[in-house]
């Protein structure tokens, strides 16, 4: 039987989820095609943010990758915008002039982002936060701007603020209403959130009104000015002041809309029974929602509709929030700002962050407000729905389910405490019964597993903790946080440790062999895990596998950095920060020769050199004459150094010096991730060797070493190792270390990850309690440095094609 034609426009969560329900009770039913006006598969559009301060990145936030609309043979039009859809002939047209007939159509377009209507709101600069293309430009203007202004305090603009902040920007928020987050939290929880988020670094501007985006000269937005006559500068403006439900194509279409594309209980237009709507773009009786969970129960019921079941209606939702804002815990739910003929229960802890709020009418709980402990959100948010009597619970109500007696669970923890049919996951509607049985019946015992079985705790995230605990109630002692074993990449099943056991124990020297040993699926590998066994292969066995330079990313094979207007930067080796008059001048003078339009001293005491041409690479090398600092590399970076002993009245110990000899023995040193040093002369520690993958401070007795730092976008503190007497010593167990992490650190691990995940008792017992072993590693790191080529000015013994450099002449005319 022929099948018919489903066509969706719209490629985002509700969409997508509705097809996963139709593809479960009726997976031939239909042809499928899918646009979407993003040039990406299905993604977490509510992992953004993280995306943003730099915790996830998109491939992390894919929900239905490549290969799910495949193996489901769905054909998938991305980066395709649908402009027309001519209802008589059934016909979807997109703007690159694709066409798809359909037999039911699928409406999926989702919101826009409300711009406030003031004059410069048109300036580069100014943006809304929707999408990965809003992330990708705050990214972007966060590496090159100083200042931010996020108009809005709700949660979407507060992500984005805490985004901007963790990035190094300075972030003022304006919030027009008296306190933060108005249609989620009462007063006193909006304070209590706006004096956490000061106190971690933001700025607010509370009742404040937009008048007026002021630009420059370049057309870039400089200032923002209020209708009390402040003024504040900014690079930047990112308005997330609310969404519109996007009917432009459904109006195009003569169908319905007032508030959304209004549809009945099953979904169906009001206009036409052959088109569908779900998610932010649809209107049910008055209502567009815009929280996950009531987009997937209609995705659900829709679902069921297409598969012409022709069962289940859908008759709104009642919402609640559980949220995680910028790290602290939030929830609400029904009528929690209280009201005529109700009375409130409050509990409020200011010094230690805590306060709830429950609103009882007629003994019945009505609605809820939780800052700070969130655990029996999902408690609070049964007991409104059911609309059951707590009139013998009411004086234990605000103390939890936990310490209800009547449960049989007393004193037992929250996952125990739960019955089966209790929620757990409110975007997706999963129940604790749900996830147990997913556990005991398919052998689950990681958190990435019940995701992928159940999609608890897929979406926003709020409920890990809870899904943690019952995996930890229902697998026991099999229980895992993280996955036992994760893939190194879709060419293999075969983890990193794996692919490093089985270069190391078969004596495996080129990538080919690994490939061919192994069993991979792919037989070229692709551009994730060929940079990664390469590093293995060389790494394992230093001078015997060959580097291939073609398995490295584009800087390392150029040997320079690339820069965003596809011209380079280059950075000269300055060992422990310290250079000579001779070098400035060489490096001046190149500047001056080859029109290099930026000079720029680095965070790590170096110059950069930046907007060098690739063809002029060679030359600029060349006529500088220094070392290449491998700021491109996975390797060693910088050693930073304060002047220490020699120069400072408080130093102790002569940290530059120390910094030179550890530079000197470790340069050439690739590794898992790039490397970053610091050597300072007392305990003032102004080279910052507290936040560095390896960090050494001199004291009166000899040099404390710290390792696992990392001053990136998430900061972690280096955590003491040990505390030597000489130098020497310095450059044994340092090196050690290092060496340590280049054989067992993960391709693309930092140290601080390593660590995490070997734990630094297992560092300690291989370098502090075996002085044989210790002795050892240090030995291997040298003979894997030593000889090293400098690809600046051996590139035929460090594998560089030289032709790359060469730059592409215009075809002449005959």
């Amino acid at each position: 039987m022929k099948k018919s034609k489903l066509v969706m426009v719209g490629n985002g969560m509700a969409g997508v989820r509705t097809l996963e329900e139709l593809l479960k009770i009726a997976p031939d039913l239909y042809d499928i095609t899918v646009f979407g006006a993003e040039p990406h598969p299905n993604y977490n559009r509510i992992l953004l943010s993280p995306v943003l301060a730099g915790e996830q990145t998109l491939d992390e936030i894919v929900l239905n990758s490549w290969d799910w609309y495949k193996d489901n043979h769905i054909t998938l039009h991305a980066g395709k915008k649908v402009v027309k859809v001519d209802r008589v002939k059934r016909v979807v047209l997109a703007e690159d002039g694709t066409e798809e007939t359909y037999d039911r159509l699928l409406l999926c377009t989702g919101s826009n982002p409300f711009m406030l209507p003031v004059p410069g709101k048109d300036l580069q600069g100014v943006i809304a936060y929707r999408d990965i293309a809003d992330t990708n430009a705050m990214i972007e203007a966060a590496q090159k701007y100083k200042k931010a202004v996020v108009i809005g305090g709700g949660l979407l603009g507060l992500e984005a603020a805490n985004g901007l902040m963790l990035r190094g920007m300075e972030v003022t928020v304006v919030h027009v209403m008296p306190w933060l987050m108005e249609r989620q939290l009462d007063d006193v929880a909006g304070k209590l959130l706006q004096k956490s988020l000061e106190d971690r670094g933001l700025k607010f501007m509370i009742g404040a009104q937009t008048q007026e985006l002021t630009g420059g000269d370049d057309g870039r937005v400089k200032s923002i000015k209020f209708k009390d006559g402040t003024e504040v500068e900014t690079d930047l403006v990112v308005m997330a002041v609310g969404i519109r439900p996007n009917t432009e194509l459904a109006e195009s279409m003569r169908l319905h809309c007032n508030r959304g594309i209004v549809v009945n209980d099953t979904l169906q237009t009001t206009t036409d029974a052959r088109i569908y709507a779900v998610g932010e773009c649809a209107a049910h009786r008055g209502i567009a929602y815009g929280l996950v969970a009531p987009l997937f129960e209609q995705a659900k019921v829709a679902a069921n509709h297409l598969a012409q079941f022709g069962i289940g209606r859908y008759s709104g939702s009642l919402t609640s929030t559980k949220l995680k804002v910028t790290g602290i815990d939030l929830f609400s739910a029904g009528e929690f700002m209280g009201g005529e003929g109700t009375e409130e229960i409050v509990m409020s802890d200011p010094f230690g962050g805590v306060y709830k709020k429950l609103v009882l009418k007629d003994d019945k709980l009505v609605g809820a407000c939780l800052y700070g402990d969130t655990v029996d959100g999902s408690w609070y948010f049964k007991l409104l729905r059911e609309g059951r009597s707590v009139g013998e619970i009411r004086d234990r109500l605000m103390f939890g389910e936990s310490n209800i007696g009547d449960t049989g669970h007393e004193g037992h923890s929250k996952a125990a405490a739960m019955p089966d049919e209790a929620e757990v996951c409110g975007c997706n509607g999963v129940n604790k019964g749900a996830i147990c049985k997913a556990i005991k019946e398919k052998g689950l015992f990681t958190l990435d597993e019940v995701r992928k079985h159940t999609k608890a705790s897929a979406s926003c995230g709020s409920c890990t903790g809870l899904v943690e605990q019952i995996l930890m109630f229902t697998a026991g002692g099999d229980y895992s946080a993280t996955p036992k074993k994760k893939a190194l990449c879709g060419c293999t099943d075969h983890s990193h440790q794996e692919v490093r056991d089985a270069i190391k124990a078969n004596k495996l020297l080129t990538i080919a062999d690994v490939y061919k040993f192994m069993a991979w699926r792919t037989p070229n590998g692709c551009a994730s895990c060929r940079p990664a066994v390469n590093y293995y292969l060389i790494s394992t066995w230093p001078k015997e596998a060959k580097d291939d330079p073609q398995s490295r990313y584009i800087n390392e094979r150029s040997h320079a950095n690339i820069q965003r207007d596809g011209t380079y930067s280059v950075i000269p080796r300055m060992w422990g920060g310290h250079t000579t008059p001779d070098e400035l001048r060489r490096i001046a003078d190149a500047a001056d020769k080859y029109k290099i339009p930026t000079v720029k001293i680095t965070g790590g005491q170096r110059i950069d050199l930046l907007g060098v041409k690739k063809e002029d690479l060679q030359n600029v090398w060349k006529d500088i004459g220094m070392p290449t600092g491998l700021a491109y590399a996975k390797a060693l970076r910088t050693v930073k150094t304060c002047v220490g002993s020699e120069w400072c009245r408080f130093g102790t110990q002569d940290s530059t010096q120390m910094g030179k000899d550890l530079e000197h023995a470790l340069w050439a040193m690739y590794s898992p991730h790039k490397v970053k040093m610091a050597v300072s002369g007392c305990p003032r520690n102004c080279a910052e060797s507290g936040i560095k993958d390896v960090g050494v401070i001199g004291v009166d007795s000899g040099w404390e070493i710290y390792v696992g730092g990392n001053g990136g976008i998430k900061t972690e503190v280096a955590q003491f190792l040990v505390k030597v007497k000489t130098s020497q010593e310095v450059l044994e167990y340092a090196g050690a270390f290092l060496q340590l992490y280049r054989e067992e650190g993960w391709y693309l691990e930092r140290t601080v990850h390593y660590i995490q995940r070997v734990g630094l008792d297992h560092v300690k017992k291989k370098i502090l309690d075996d002085a044989e072993g210790r002795k050892a590693l240090w030995e291997r790191l040298q003979f894997s440095v030593d000889g090293e080529p400098d690809p600046w000015f051996e590139m035929d013994k460090a594998g560089v094609d030289s032709r790359q450099f060469s730059a592409i002449s215009a075809p002449t005319s005959a």
